[in-house]
Protein backbone atom coordinates (compact mmCIF):
# COMPACT_ATOMS: atom_id res chain seq x y z
CA UNK A 1 0.00 0.00 0.00
CA UNK A 2 1.01 3.32 -1.11
CA UNK A 3 1.19 6.17 1.82
CA UNK A 4 -0.11 9.14 1.09
CA UNK A 5 2.92 11.17 0.34
CA UNK A 6 4.03 8.14 -2.03
CA UNK A 7 0.40 8.50 -3.82
CA UNK A 8 0.83 11.91 -4.30
CA UNK A 9 3.97 11.41 -5.84
CA UNK A 10 2.92 8.36 -8.13
CA UNK A 11 0.03 10.50 -9.32
CA UNK A 12 2.19 13.19 -10.26
CA UNK A 13 4.42 10.87 -11.79
CA UNK A 14 1.49 9.50 -14.09
CA UNK A 15 1.17 13.47 -15.19
CA UNK A 16 4.74 13.88 -16.06
CA UNK A 17 4.38 10.17 -18.12
CA UNK A 18 6.45 8.11 -15.61
CA UNK A 19 3.41 6.17 -13.50
CA UNK A 20 4.91 4.47 -10.81
CA UNK A 21 4.93 1.19 -12.09
CA UNK A 22 7.97 -1.85 -12.15
CA UNK A 23 9.69 -1.88 -15.46
CA UNK A 24 8.90 -5.86 -15.08
CA UNK A 25 6.46 -7.90 -13.08
CA UNK A 26 6.51 -11.76 -12.07
CA UNK A 27 3.28 -13.00 -11.81
CA UNK A 28 3.59 -14.38 -8.45
CA UNK A 29 6.11 -13.72 -6.09
CA UNK A 30 7.07 -17.44 -5.69
CA UNK A 31 6.89 -20.10 -7.97
CA UNK A 32 4.13 -20.13 -10.27
CA UNK A 33 1.79 -23.21 -9.63
CA UNK A 34 2.87 -26.05 -11.96
CA UNK A 35 6.57 -24.80 -12.33
CA UNK A 36 9.24 -27.18 -13.29
CA UNK A 37 12.22 -25.11 -12.68
CA UNK A 38 13.23 -21.57 -11.86
CA UNK A 39 14.48 -20.51 -15.80
CA UNK A 40 12.66 -17.19 -17.42
CA UNK A 41 11.09 -20.14 -19.39
CA UNK A 42 8.97 -20.84 -16.15
CA UNK A 43 8.81 -17.60 -14.72
CA UNK A 44 5.60 -15.81 -16.50
CA UNK A 45 5.80 -12.14 -16.06
CA UNK A 46 4.74 -8.72 -17.31
CA UNK A 47 7.07 -6.06 -18.85
CA UNK A 48 5.19 -2.67 -18.60
CA UNK A 49 5.04 0.41 -21.49
CA UNK A 50 4.16 3.53 -19.83
CA UNK A 51 2.58 6.52 -22.00
CA UNK A 52 5.08 9.39 -22.27
CA UNK A 53 2.36 11.94 -22.26
CA UNK A 54 -2.11 11.96 -22.09
CA UNK A 55 -2.33 8.89 -19.83
CA UNK A 56 -6.16 7.66 -20.26
CA UNK A 57 -5.55 5.63 -17.19
CA UNK A 58 -6.73 2.28 -19.40
CA UNK A 59 -4.50 -0.60 -19.70
CA UNK A 60 -3.69 -3.61 -21.87
CA UNK A 61 -2.39 -6.71 -21.45
CA UNK A 62 -1.04 -7.75 -25.19
CA UNK A 63 -0.30 -11.29 -25.46
CA UNK A 64 1.87 -12.49 -28.32
CA UNK A 65 1.51 -15.00 -30.85
CA UNK A 66 3.89 -17.91 -31.75
CA UNK A 67 1.76 -20.95 -31.78
CA UNK A 68 2.29 -21.91 -27.97
CA UNK A 69 5.42 -22.68 -28.44
CA UNK A 70 7.48 -19.17 -28.85
CA UNK A 71 6.75 -15.73 -28.47
CA UNK A 72 7.07 -13.35 -31.19
CA UNK A 73 8.83 -10.01 -30.90
CA UNK A 74 6.91 -7.95 -33.51
CA UNK A 75 3.76 -8.77 -31.66
CA UNK A 76 5.01 -7.55 -28.29
CA UNK A 77 6.61 -4.40 -27.64
CA UNK A 78 6.19 -2.72 -31.00
CA UNK A 79 2.59 -3.51 -30.21
CA UNK A 80 2.65 -1.68 -26.68
CA UNK A 81 4.52 1.24 -27.72
CA UNK A 82 1.90 1.48 -30.57
CA UNK A 83 -1.04 1.47 -27.78
CA UNK A 84 1.12 3.88 -25.22
CA UNK A 85 0.66 6.92 -28.30
CA UNK A 86 -3.19 6.59 -27.80
CA UNK A 87 -2.58 7.03 -23.77
CA UNK A 88 -2.90 3.28 -22.90
CA UNK A 89 -0.38 1.80 -20.52
CA UNK A 90 0.35 -1.67 -21.88
CA UNK A 91 1.82 -4.73 -20.24
CA UNK A 92 3.37 -7.50 -22.39
CA UNK A 93 2.65 -10.87 -20.98
CA UNK A 94 5.93 -13.24 -21.13
CA UNK A 95 3.07 -16.40 -20.84
CA UNK A 96 4.57 -20.25 -20.16
CA UNK A 97 4.76 -22.16 -23.23
CA UNK A 98 4.63 -26.06 -24.85
CA UNK A 99 5.73 -28.43 -24.95
CA UNK A 100 6.97 -27.99 -21.05
CA UNK A 101 3.85 -26.31 -20.07
CA UNK A 102 0.23 -27.39 -21.41
CA UNK A 103 -3.38 -26.14 -20.00
CA UNK A 104 -4.46 -25.45 -17.44
CA UNK A 105 -1.08 -23.28 -16.36
CA UNK A 106 -0.64 -21.22 -19.56
CA UNK A 107 -4.06 -20.36 -19.74
CA UNK A 108 -3.72 -19.70 -15.69
CA UNK A 109 -0.96 -17.11 -16.42
CA UNK A 110 -3.34 -14.92 -18.35
CA UNK A 111 -5.84 -14.83 -15.79
CA UNK A 112 -3.44 -14.11 -13.67
CA UNK A 113 -1.73 -11.27 -15.25
CA UNK A 114 -4.98 -9.26 -15.86
CA UNK A 115 -5.68 -9.48 -11.93
CA UNK A 116 -2.30 -8.37 -11.09
CA UNK A 117 -2.77 -5.26 -13.35
CA UNK A 118 -6.01 -4.92 -11.58
CA UNK A 119 -5.18 -5.45 -8.09
CA UNK A 120 -2.85 -2.83 -8.55
CA UNK A 121 -4.57 0.00 -10.59
CA UNK A 122 -4.96 2.23 -7.42
CA UNK A 123 -1.59 1.88 -7.15
CA UNK A 124 -0.28 2.56 -10.06
CA UNK A 125 -3.39 4.91 -11.12
CA UNK A 126 -4.89 2.60 -13.22
CA UNK A 127 -8.57 2.30 -13.68
CA UNK A 128 -9.53 -1.09 -12.78
CA UNK A 129 -12.62 -0.64 -14.81
CA UNK A 130 -10.39 -0.29 -18.26
CA UNK A 131 -8.21 -3.35 -18.44
CA UNK A 132 -8.43 -4.92 -21.35
CA UNK A 133 -6.62 -8.18 -23.22
CA UNK A 134 -4.83 -7.65 -26.81
CA UNK A 135 -3.36 -11.20 -28.45
CA UNK A 136 -2.18 -12.27 -31.88
CA UNK A 137 -2.38 -15.70 -33.34
CA UNK A 138 -2.23 -18.12 -30.47
CA UNK A 139 -1.61 -14.95 -28.38
CA UNK A 140 -5.32 -14.70 -29.63
CA UNK A 141 -6.75 -17.55 -28.09
CA UNK A 142 -5.07 -17.07 -25.03
CA UNK A 143 -6.45 -13.82 -24.92
CA UNK A 144 -9.42 -15.04 -25.94
CA UNK A 145 -9.55 -17.61 -22.90
CA UNK A 146 -9.15 -14.33 -20.64
CA UNK A 147 -12.42 -12.89 -22.81
CA UNK A 148 -14.53 -16.07 -21.94
CA UNK A 149 -12.52 -18.46 -18.93
CA UNK A 150 -12.18 -15.45 -16.52
CA UNK A 151 -13.64 -15.83 -12.85
CA UNK A 152 -14.34 -13.70 -10.36
CA UNK A 153 -12.33 -12.63 -7.62
CA UNK A 154 -11.98 -14.31 -4.44
CA UNK A 155 -13.04 -12.06 -1.18
CA UNK A 156 -11.57 -14.88 1.48
CA UNK A 157 -8.37 -15.48 -0.68
CA UNK A 158 -5.22 -14.88 1.01
CA UNK A 159 -3.47 -14.06 -2.05
CA UNK A 160 -4.65 -10.73 -2.29
CA UNK A 161 -4.09 -10.96 -5.96
CA UNK A 162 -6.83 -12.98 -6.15
CA UNK A 163 -9.59 -10.76 -5.07
CA UNK A 164 -9.55 -9.01 -8.13
CA UNK A 165 -11.69 -10.33 -11.07
CA UNK A 166 -9.62 -11.39 -14.23
CA UNK A 167 -12.46 -10.53 -16.52
CA UNK A 168 -10.98 -8.24 -19.19
CA UNK A 169 -13.30 -4.89 -19.82
CA UNK A 170 -12.46 -5.62 -23.46
CA UNK A 171 -10.32 -7.75 -26.14
CA UNK A 172 -8.66 -7.60 -29.45
CA UNK A 173 -8.21 -10.44 -30.69
CA UNK A 174 -5.63 -10.47 -34.70
CA UNK A 175 -5.83 -13.41 -36.84
CA UNK A 176 -6.80 -15.16 -33.63
CA UNK A 177 -6.45 -19.04 -32.85
CA UNK A 178 -9.93 -19.60 -31.34
CA UNK A 179 -10.88 -23.29 -32.05
CA UNK A 180 -9.56 -26.38 -31.52
CA UNK A 181 -11.73 -28.63 -33.79
CA UNK A 182 -10.57 -29.73 -36.65
CA UNK A 183 -10.98 -28.83 -39.59
CA UNK A 184 -10.30 -25.29 -38.80
CA UNK A 185 -8.04 -25.42 -35.63
CA UNK A 186 -4.19 -24.53 -35.79
CA UNK A 187 -2.78 -28.02 -34.84
CA UNK A 188 0.89 -26.65 -33.30
CA UNK A 189 -0.93 -24.41 -31.22
CA UNK A 190 -3.34 -27.32 -30.14
CA UNK A 191 -0.33 -29.49 -29.75
CA UNK A 192 1.49 -27.25 -27.78
CA UNK A 193 -1.56 -25.90 -25.13
CA UNK A 194 -3.31 -29.31 -25.05
CA UNK A 195 -0.39 -31.89 -26.02
CA UNK A 196 -0.48 -34.19 -28.75
CA UNK A 197 -3.54 -36.36 -27.79
CA UNK A 198 -6.01 -34.16 -26.21
CA UNK A 199 -9.38 -35.69 -24.66
CA UNK A 200 -12.27 -34.63 -26.80
CA UNK A 201 -13.80 -32.62 -23.62
CA UNK A 202 -10.63 -30.74 -23.33
CA UNK A 203 -10.79 -29.64 -27.29
CA UNK A 204 -14.40 -28.66 -26.56
CA UNK A 205 -13.62 -26.33 -23.29
CA UNK A 206 -10.68 -24.45 -24.86
CA UNK A 207 -12.96 -23.99 -28.19
CA UNK A 208 -13.42 -20.74 -27.45
CA UNK A 209 -16.35 -20.09 -29.98
CA UNK A 210 -18.65 -22.28 -26.77
CA UNK A 211 -17.22 -20.57 -24.28
CA UNK A 212 -18.74 -17.18 -25.30
CA UNK A 213 -21.53 -15.63 -22.91
CA UNK A 214 -23.64 -12.70 -22.19
CA UNK A 215 -20.31 -11.48 -20.02
CA UNK A 216 -17.77 -11.98 -22.54
CA UNK A 217 -16.26 -8.20 -22.97
CA UNK A 218 -16.38 -6.13 -26.12
CA UNK A 219 -14.62 -7.85 -28.56
CA UNK A 220 -12.61 -6.25 -31.89
CA UNK A 221 -11.15 -8.67 -34.61
CA UNK A 222 -8.86 -8.56 -37.18
CA UNK A 223 -7.45 -11.01 -39.54
CA UNK A 224 -6.87 -11.40 -43.40
CA UNK A 225 -9.33 -13.65 -45.32
CA UNK A 226 -6.96 -15.81 -47.35
CA UNK A 227 -4.69 -16.78 -43.94
CA UNK A 228 -3.43 -20.45 -44.94
CA UNK A 229 -2.37 -20.70 -41.06
CA UNK A 230 -5.50 -19.72 -39.37
CA UNK A 231 -8.15 -20.07 -41.37
CA UNK A 232 -10.82 -17.22 -40.73
CA UNK A 233 -13.14 -19.57 -40.19
CA UNK A 234 -11.81 -19.32 -36.63
CA UNK A 235 -12.79 -15.63 -36.32
CA UNK A 236 -15.85 -16.24 -38.34
CA UNK A 237 -16.64 -18.93 -35.25
CA UNK A 238 -16.23 -16.39 -31.80
CA UNK A 239 -18.44 -13.21 -34.32
CA UNK A 240 -21.28 -15.60 -34.55
CA UNK A 241 -21.34 -16.91 -30.50
CA UNK A 242 -20.97 -13.02 -29.74
CA UNK A 243 -23.57 -11.86 -32.07
CA UNK A 244 -25.69 -15.15 -30.52
CA UNK A 245 -25.11 -13.75 -26.67
CA UNK A 246 -25.67 -9.83 -27.87
CA UNK A 247 -22.08 -9.42 -27.37
CA UNK A 248 -20.70 -5.94 -28.89
CA UNK A 249 -18.37 -6.69 -31.71
CA UNK A 250 -16.59 -5.05 -34.28
CA UNK A 251 -14.87 -7.14 -37.48
CA UNK A 252 -12.26 -6.06 -40.18
CA UNK A 253 -11.18 -8.72 -42.90
CA UNK A 254 -8.54 -7.89 -45.41
CA UNK A 255 -8.76 -9.56 -48.76
CA UNK A 256 -5.08 -11.01 -48.71
CA UNK A 257 -2.59 -11.03 -45.83
CA UNK A 258 -0.33 -13.27 -44.75
CA UNK A 259 -0.43 -14.80 -40.78
CA UNK A 260 1.60 -12.91 -38.04
CA UNK A 261 1.64 -9.09 -39.94
CA UNK A 262 1.07 -7.80 -36.87
CA UNK A 263 0.67 -3.80 -36.64
CA UNK A 264 0.37 -4.01 -40.92
CA UNK A 265 4.29 -2.90 -41.39
CA UNK A 266 3.87 -0.74 -44.69
CA UNK A 267 0.97 -2.50 -46.56
CA UNK A 268 -1.27 0.05 -47.20
CA UNK A 269 -4.22 -2.03 -45.92
CA UNK A 270 -3.11 -3.62 -43.28
CA UNK A 271 -1.65 -1.48 -41.63
CA UNK A 272 -5.53 -0.01 -40.83
CA UNK A 273 -6.20 -2.24 -38.31
CA UNK A 274 -4.67 -0.21 -35.57
CA UNK A 275 -6.33 2.96 -36.55
CA UNK A 276 -9.65 0.89 -36.64
CA UNK A 277 -9.12 -0.05 -33.34
CA UNK A 278 -8.02 3.12 -32.10
CA UNK A 279 -11.46 4.67 -33.20
CA UNK A 280 -13.10 1.82 -30.89
CA UNK A 281 -11.12 2.25 -28.27
CA UNK A 282 -12.36 5.93 -28.54
CA UNK A 283 -15.72 5.14 -28.93
CA UNK A 284 -15.00 2.52 -25.39
CA UNK A 285 -13.21 5.52 -23.35
CA UNK A 286 -9.68 4.04 -23.65
CA UNK A 287 -7.89 5.75 -25.62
Amino acid sequence: MLTASLAVLAIAALGAGHADIPGTIRLWQGEAPGAQGSSPEDVPMLTSYVPKSGATGAAFVVCPGGGYGMLADHEGRPVAEWLNTLGVTAFVLRYRLGPKYHYPFITGDVLRAVQVVRSHAGEWNLDPHRIGILGFSAGGHIAASAATLFAEGKADATDLVEHSSSRPDAAVLIYPVITMKDPFTHRGSRENLLGKNPATELIEQLSLETRVTPTTPPTFIASASDDDAVPIENSLGFIAACRKSKVPIEAHFYMHGPHGFGLGGDNPVLSQWPKECANWLRALKFA
